[in-house]
């Protein structure tokens, strides 16, 4: 047998050497990828993920944007096989449900001592956390209520008054998130029987239920259905926008919703799906959530944005039971769809 020569030798070691080198970048240089189901608002993300990406760029999230009540549904489809590992920015009347059927995995973020403890689930690890608060108000096109002679309605009250009949869009609680905190709210302020006479009355003023929160802001600002029952941060996107939009908050009290942070149950619970929850209650990203929101889930010492009643917290928004709504949201939303149903605009 002849004898390799050194110079051979050397030769395939170096080829060795680089292939483990290669090996090893190409692992080291792969981004971890988490699928991340959020309802937060399209025009926001962007901003938030652009922080994200800065301080974890090797982490590549792949997002899945719905409304509140498609994410709840598909949650469901897939709970013998989940796709997401993250719940991000959704309201918690929709999650609190799906905890009660193990979907979620307990998980304490980094932080969670400086959560608000309104904002935040009461076991320990915790099984969602909240990131801020939205809350209904009403925007009204200023200039077309003016030009049928028609007064801004300042209570749930005033929108019965039969003269804005055809004029007003409401979202579809079955949905959307703030549709079901205005039906929730309504029945937790009036009672059962007082709130569906209540929308009984109401249903006969709706031009359309929609199937987004914002989009009665959006069709305000548009004055094609003058009087949006929305929440607060379209109905003041709208105004800042240039609409002639003045926002509302309806005099009985606003109902409001979280939305909230979850860590989805999975066979195998990757470490970058925490580091994204770890950074979306840090005080950062809620620096830049509190720009949309006037309540977010930690104190950051800032007033309250000009438009809001200063008695916000204290007494503008009800004493909401989010653990009664959560219970009683199917039975809501199929009493509200065998009622008012009718009106809702086509899925798409």
């Amino acid at each position: 047998m002849k004898k390799v020569s050194t110079l051979l030798i050397m030769t395939l070691i170096s080829i060795i050497l680089a292939a483990g080198c290669s090996s090893k970048s190409s692992s080291v240089d792969k981004k971890q990828e988490i699928t991340v189901y959020t309802a937060i608002e399209d025009a926001q993300i962007p901003v938030y993920l652009e922080a994200f990406e800065k301080v974890h760029p090797g982490i590549e999230v792949k997002l899945v944007r719905d409304s509140t009540g498609i994410i709840a549904a598909k949650l469901l489809a897939e709970k013998d096989n989940p796709i997401a590992d993250v719940v991000w920015g959704t309201g918690i009347t929709n999650l609190m449900p799906l905890d009660e059927l193990g979907l979620f995995e307990p998980y304490n973020p980094k932080g969670i001592d400086k959560i608000l403890p309104e904002l935040k689930d009461k076991a320990d690890p915790v099984h969602w956390v909240g990131i801020d608060a939205y809350m209904a108000t009403f925007a009204v096109n200023t200039v077309e209520l003016e030009n049928k002679g028609l007064p801004i309605p300042k209570s749930y009250e005033d929108l019965l008054d039969p003269k804005y009949k055809g004029l007003i869009s409401m979202p579809n609680p079955a949905s959307s998130g703030t549709g079901f905190l205005t039906v929730s709210a309504l029945i937790q302020l009036m009672g059962e029987d007082g709130a569906y006479e209540y929308l009984d009355k109401l249903h006969d003023n709706i031009g359309i239920y929609t199937h987004s929160g914002s989009k009665p802001a959006k069709l305000a600002g548009q004055g094609e259905f003058p009087i949006g029952i929305s929440f607060d941060y379209p109905s003041f996107k709208e105004k800042e926008s240039g609409a002639p939009i003045e926002v509302v908050f309806p005099k009985e009290g606003s109902g409001w919703e979280m939305e909230a942070n979850t860590l989805v149950k999975k066979p195998e619970i990757k470490e970058a799906a925490k580091t994204f929850l770890d950074w979306a209650v840090s005080k950062e990203a809620l620096e830049l959530v509190n720009k949309n929101f006037a309540v977010v889930s930690i104190d950051l010492g800032n007033a309250l944005p000009e438009g809001y009643p200063n008695n916000l917290l204290e007494k503008q928004l009800i004493d909401n039971d989010f653990q009664w709504a959560a219970k009683q949201r199917e039975s809501i939303l199929e009493e509200w769809t065998k009622r008012y149903d009718s009106k809702s605009e086509p899925k798409e």
